[in-house]
């Protein structure tokens, strides 16, 4: 598995050996020996996915301290714009984004250390999107960004959203827990 540095210090792009045949293909998303090596958390707590029709924007999601944590995505069906926003004060790319394509076909996955919001929208007729997550769901402690207030380039001025994405604070008006 190659991990690949990214614009966001912490944030990492996971490329993992994807072994194809007639069959189809096999892939491993996960080691704990090379993701400790590498620095990365390997204490999941929860592991959940989610499938999206083209058009859906979700995001921009966190959870708060103490029920923050770090993730895991990747899109093993489908094609998403993937994207990640730096909220942790003192961060030298505090308020920054990156944004890239994971896809079942390149089986791509972005890890993202606590104090980042995520989000994506679905390029391709579906997507099912996994998390892996180092803290439990903690509804009290759920928040967001509003999708469009970051600088990220959708695809898509007036993508689907969901009732709760919409009210998320704009990105200027977040008074951000998390510290570098």
């Amino acid at each position: 598995m190659d991990i690949l540095p990214t614009s966001i210090p912490g944030c990492f792009e996971l490329r993992p050996i994807v072994r194809r045949d007639e069959r189809g293909s096999f892939t491993k998303v996960f080691h704990e020996d090379v993701f400790r090596d590498a620095g990365l958390r390997t204490d999941f707590a929860e592991e959940y996915y989610s499938i999206s029709q083209q058009g859906v924007l979700r995001g921009l999601h966190f959870q708060v301290p103490p029920h923050d944590h770090a993730k895991l995505v990747y899109c093993p069906q489908g094609r998403v714009l993937d994207a990640a926003l730096d909220l942790r004060r003192g961060s030298p790319t505090y308020g920054r984004h990156l944004a890239l394509e994971l896809s079942g076909e390149a089986g791509n996955m972005l890890y993202l250390p606590a104090g980042l919001a995520h989000g994506f929208y679905t390029l391709s007729e579906q997507a099912l999107m996994v998390y892996k997550v180092t803290s439990t769901y903690a509804p009290a402690h759920d928040g967001g960004v509003l999708w469009n207030s970051a600088g990220i380039d959708w695809p898509d001025s007036a993508p689907l959203l969901s009732p709760r994405d919409r009210t998320f604070p704009t990105l200027a008006d977040f008074d951000s827990p998390f510290a570098a």
